[in-house]
């Protein structure tokens, strides 16, 4: 079921992403090919089907992401048992017995540092 649901909020998102590219912020888009009076659907009622179905799609998403996350598989049952294997597995190491310590890095001396010759 969860397989189906997410399955569902990819079909929505992607209808949903070329709604909103089909549309124009200022009026145009799609809406502006349909400028003749004879045609089924004038410009504005173009506009005004893809803001509904925008709006529409935007809805069915959040309630699909609802949805998802309330029927969210849970397989706690072999889960458990594995982590509790591990768990006792991490608790059982033991410690070295040496705490090692990386030796100091040598510094260089200073002394050998000559000024460069300056040629006249």
């Amino acid at each position: 079921m969860y397989i189906f649901i997410s399955i569902l909020i990819l079909i929505v998102c992607v209808i949903l992403g070329l709604i909103v590219l089909v549309q124009n912020p200022k009026g145009g888009g799609l809406a502006a090919n349909f400028g003749s009076g004879n045609q089924f659907m004038g410009a504005r009622q173009t506009a005004d089907f893809l803001e509904k179905a925008s709006w529409t799609l935007a809805v069915a998403l959040l309630l699909l992401s609802l949805t998802a996350t309330m029927i969210i598989p849970r397989g706690n049952s072999g889960k458990d048992l594995q982590n509790s294997a591990l768990q006792n597995k991490i608790d059982n190491v033991k410690q070295p017995a040496v705490d090692f310590n990386a030796p100091p890095m040598k510094q260089t001396p200073q002394s050998n540092k000559k000024k460069p010759a300056t040629k006249k």
